[in-house]
């Protein structure tokens, strides 16, 4: 239950810098969210979030690092998932 409530928690702040970094895009350029912050939130939980508001908003979608980053993020922490799983729960 505790991870469950973490990934919600952590997918909100995903998805509410993604969409603060498209209006600071638009509208303040000078503060934008760093690009390392926005890997960093996917990695920490954020990746399937982030990843769907990006397309949504289309936000950083030319971006390969991003593009190819965050789906190989989600694939790791599924993989991650699946270990913890096979070896310490089943």
């Amino acid at each position: 239950m505790p991870a469950i409530i973490y990934l919600a928690v952590i997918s909100v702040i995903s998805i509410i810098v993604c969409i603060y970094d498209k209006i600071a895009a638009k509208h303040n350029p000078k503060h934008r969210t760093r690009e390392a912050t926005l890997l960093l939130l996917s990695a920490l939980g954020g990746s399937v979030a982030m990843f769907i508001t990006m397309q949504i908003i289309r936000h950083k979608t030319k971006h390969v690092k991003f593009m190819l980053g965050i789906p190989l993020i989600i694939i790791v922490q599924v993989a991650l998932v699946a270990a913890v799983l096979y070896f310490f729960v089943l």
